[in-house]
């Protein structure tokens, strides 16, 4: 074991010390950043369409300048109802003592519908008032679009982690044997030490890019006031960001290592990936679809199936409420097919690493002795 982490502290020095991965680091430090004050910077004023049955209108403009307000007449509850389903108004007030919504109210609008309403009506009777009843006619929406956003930007930000890393692992493995250095690595090492080595260092690098754009995503969203619309259990979500990442890239990387063994020449990684690269692809246009209909049947389903579920489970677990027992299933079928994947990766490895000139058949290399 000290072999490995001999070449595990190798590599995370040797890279951590490069001025690509320190510039790269602060570039997405920026940029994530960036994009959680985006929608502070290019806010715009509310806009909120609103109704009513047998009420008058709020003066809600005198009280909110900045926002606009566009008010509809329903004959009847039921109509009313009928319009927020549809997502033609956001909010109803019926006989001016209970607003309808299709799940819970904005934080702001009921604010304001609560104090402006109460104004009015103290100004009429001068006696005390007693707040608005909010009924909710619908589903609770009041995460969704955060839960949305949210995912959509997990699966950008694992889909380039994993590629990112995969890819240097290969190219790492690609060079350490065309210059030989292989060898005089092998002397006083085991295959499996160097290549679990290369795989646990690299990946603290990736680690570190994603404890990053964590980090600063949740301080920029706090600081910006966006932290405010996300949904609760975040921090159980990050561990559970941090533990998938680590284990989709166990897998993918132990393949990669495996298949840029077959190669000499880094001109051919590229060709040599090529099927493990259409599979992370596969696994994050799954993902991706999964943050729209995170509770469909593709979606449920394919969550369980590795290597997919490396993706899609955080994804699924960002966008909706998954229960526990799914997720723990899901976990324990990629724990298994991550350790059946570094069997047999290690044998490819051990088996090629050494034999330089033509690519390798994958085939012959698994039938060799």
């Amino acid at each position: 074991m000290n072999g490995v982490m001999l070449v595990a502290r190798r590599e995370i020095t040797t890279q951590i010390r490069t001025k690509a991965f320190v510039i790269g680091l602060l570039v997405t430090a920026v940029l994530v950043a960036a994009v959680s004050f985006a929608p502070t910077i290019m806010d715009r004023p509310d806009s909120y369409t609103l109704g009513t049955v047998n009420s008058q209108q709020l003066p809600l403009k005198a009280a909110a300048p900045d926002a606009e307000f566009t008010w509809r007449g329903f004959p009847d509850e039921a109509a009313a109802k009928q319009a927020l389903l549809d997502g033609d108004v956001d909010a109803v007030l019926v006989d001016g003592t209970k607003v309808l919504t299709d799940g819970e109210l904005g934080s702001e609008l009921s604010v304001l519908l609560q104090s402006v309403n109460r104004e009015v009506r103290l100004g009429a009777a001068g006696v005390s008032i007693p707040p608005l009843q909010m009924v909710s006619v619908g589903a609770d929406t009041r995460y969704e679009a955060a839960r949305t956003g949210i995912a959509v930007v997990l699966v950008l930000v694992l889909f380039m982690l994993l590629m990112g890393q995969v890819m240097m692992v290969a190219m790492g493995v690609v060079e350490e044997k065309s210059s030989r250095i292989v060898e005089i690595l092998l002397s006083t090492l085991r295959p499996w030490q160097l290549l679990g080595g290369k795989i646990i260092g690299l990946g603290v690098l990736g680690l570190i890019n994603l404890v990053t754009i964590l980090a600063v995503g949740l301080v920029a969203a706090a600081a910006s006031g966006l932290a405010a619309d996300f949904p609760p259990g975040i921090p159980g979500l990050v561990a559970g960001v941090l533990l998938w990442f680590l284990l989709g890239y166990a897998f993918f990387a132990t393949l990669g290592a495996a298949l840029a063994s077959l190669v000499s020449r880094q001109e051919e990684v590229g060709s040599v990936m090529t099927p493990l690269t259409m599979v992370i692809m596969l696994t994050y246009f799954v993902a991706f679809y999964a943050t729209n209909d995170p509770t469909g049947t593709l979606a449920t389903v394919v969550s369980y199936i590795p290597p997919f579920s490396s993706m899609v489970m955080p994804v699924r677990m960002a966008a909706t409420e998954v229960p526990l027992w799914q997720a723990g299933v899901s976990m324990a079928g990629m724990v298994l097919a991550v350790l059946a994947v570094l069997g047999f990766g290690a044998k490819i490895y051990e088996r090629a690493v050494l034999r330089t000139g033509a690519r390798l058949k994958l085939g012959d290399v698994l039938r060799a002795r």
